[in-house]
């Protein structure tokens, strides 16, 4: 399977590094399926830091059965408290090696803010997130799951 990585790098040896802000699915290495979302993510680094080039880093996935997989298939009661626990709970941690699920793209945060703030319930958030065509996103958790990556290659981006 092929999978894309957004970035102001080239990335040819994932790493697992310190974030900036609470993410969906916990610390690690982000890929996707999609070439567009990972264009869309480079392209909104590029904005964010006034960089002129980007890179979409390419990979090739080899699934190893012996690693801690979690599969969201839609964005349902599972997937809303798992990202809403990675997003709001201090030092929370998972011990997935992998999760596989959607993202939660600026229509998401919005609702999802509103879920947080107490202004509409759980129910109402999925009420909302089925009106969502949802893009995926793979999380590698851990160290031996970067293993199953081969770096392919990249292509350059420019605004």
């Amino acid at each position: 399977m092929t999978l894309f990585h957004g970035s102001l790098e080239i990335v040819e040896n994932p790493q697992i590094l310190q974030a900036n802000r609470p993410l969906d699915f916990g610390l690690g290495f982000y890929t996707t399926t999609s070439l567009q979302q990972a264009q869309r993510w480079v392209k909104l680094r590029m904005e964010q830091s006034q960089a002129s080039v980007g890179f979409i880093n390419i990979f090739e996935y080899t699934p190893n059965r012996d690693l801690h997989t979690r599969l969201f298939r839609s964005a349902n009661e599972a997937w809303v408290d798992f990202v809403h626990a990675n997003r709001t709970v201090q030092d929370y941690n998972h011990d997935y090696d992998i999760v596989t699920g959607p993202v939660a793209n600026d229509n998401v945060y919005l609702s999802f803010n509103l879920y947080e703030s107490g202004i509409i319930t759980k129910r109402e958030l999925i009420r909302r997130l089925k009106t969502y065509k949802p893009v995926d996103q793979l999380l590698f958790h851990t160290e031996r799951s970067l293993d199953t990556l081969k770096y392919a290659g990249n292509k350059e981006v420019r605004i």
